[in-house]
């Protein structure tokens, strides 16, 4: 082998122990805080089992506790806490009813492994339920009996396990980070696929409108990481003590994110059409030049929701949102076909998938959607009827019907 070869191959393992390094130190800075739970948690729940009740070597106390604490994430974060303290603390209680029943031994283990089994599932279709009420009540028969009693085991069990919910109680973390996060990043996607279909129609190329189609579809895994995000962040809000004032945040986080995602199925329905549109027609100059700065602005309008959610205060989050409302209502207020110098009916067609995204990202900026669906301009010649809309709550009056019908 070359001296070039030997070269590169030793810079292509160093890039790679480096990157592994550089990902290595972020997760352990993103889970320091919860590394530092775990401990106290385990550290607790031992001591107290030990000092307090005066068990000896109360083991299960911090498994039970570093076990249901874990490096979870996600919206099934505190239902994982459950199960695996629940889990953990019925194993064990199985395992020490049936090692007094039966004996201990290979085939008494086996015995204790598939009813425990057996009752998880009746219980609960939870893996992680499963997984530890077997495993507990396996360990119970197993290792020698325990000196303080037939019980022992299941009440430190209990105590780690209440040790593992009172630090999930009291923690500090900021249940809304995680989602706040989650917004930067699918706001950052989101304009840059309106960027990507402006260009692809201001050069009128078909196969970049495709690319970006494409590219808007891989914005799913943000928005599902998103939305566990702040089912993790509702529990939170909701179960830490330090935390309850948090849950309001959150909810208008979630309407966001709904709008978000309206707008989001809207914008791949944008890029399909445009697609369509551009290899079938050439729209006039104008009405190309008209639209591509429109969805220019709804990218940058898009910039300013993400830095609503880049942290500070609630005065800087609301000054964000303000100012993108501000633009999308002028945005919104140009959606008129014959004012953009549309004049086919291809071209009429992405105005009026365009005014939807435009009132689904007014409704992102925290405007409630029935006030958002008043703002676009009211398009002064349509092609066809239609009728007015019924108050529902005039269904039943009398007359109602006949006043519809003869309409």
């Amino acid at each position: 082998m070359s001296g070039s070869g030997i070269a590169g191959r030793a810079g292509a393992v160093f890039d790679h122990a480096r990157r592994r390094t550089r990902t290595g130190l972020g997760r352990v800075r993103a889970g320091f805080g919860q590394s530092l739970q775990i401990t106290i948690a385990a550290v607790g729940a031992y001591a107290f089992a030990e000092h307090v009740l005066g068990h000896h070597g109360p083991l299960f106390s911090a498994t039970a506790a570093i076990v249901s604490l874990g490096y979870g994430n996600g919206s099934v974060h505190l239902r994982r806490i459950l199960e695996v303290s629940l889990g953990c603390t019925l194993g064990i209680a199985v395992g020490d009813v049936l090692m007094h029943v039966l004996g201990q031994g290979l085939v008494q283990a086996s015995v204790v492994l598939l009813v425990s089994i057996l009752l998880a599932r009746f219980l609960d279709n939870g893996t992680i339920f499963t997984t530890q009420m077997g495993l507990q009540s396996v360990l119970v028969v197993i290792l020698p009996p325990s000196v303080d009693g037939p019980f022992a085991r299941s009440l430190d069990a209990i105590v780690g396990a209440c040790f593992a919910l009172a630090i999930m109680a009291i923690s500090p973390r900021d249940p809304s980070r995680e989602a706040r996060r989650g917004f930067r990043t699918l706001s950052g996607e989101f304009s840059a696929v309106l960027r990507e279909i402006a260009a692809a129609l201001g050069g009128y190329d078909a196969e970049r409108a495709q690319r970006a189609l494409r590219r808007c579809r891989r914005t799913q895994p943000s928005i599902t990481a998103l939305e566990s995000a702040l089912k993790m962040g509702r529990e939170q809000a909701r179960f830490t003590l330090l935390r309850r004032g948090r849950l309001e945040e959150i909810e208008a986080y979630e309407r966001c994110l709904d709008a978000l995602d309206h707008a989001v199925r809207n914008t791949r329905v944008l890029a399909r059409r445009l697609t369509a549109v551009i290899r079938t027609v050439r729209l006039r100059p104008q009405a190309v030049a008209a639209l591509e700065e429109i969805l220019t602005e709804l990218a940058e309008a898009v910039d300013l929701i993400g830095a609503s959610f880049a942290g500070g205060s609630t005065t800087a989050r609301e000054a964000f949102s303000a100012r993108a409302r501000a633009d999308l209502t002028r945005v919104a207020q140009r959606l008129d076909p014959a004012a953009l110098g549309v004049r086919t009916y291809q071209g009429e067609s992405l105005v009026m998938l365009i005014r939807p995204l435009s009132v689904d990202l007014l409704a992102a900026t925290g405007l409630p959607y029935a006030k958002a669906s008043t703002i676009p301009v009211q398009i002064r010649q349509e092609l066809t009827e239609a009728l007015p809309v019924v108050d529902p709550e005039e269904d039943d009056r009398p007359g109602t019907r006949i006043r519809r019908e003869s309409d």
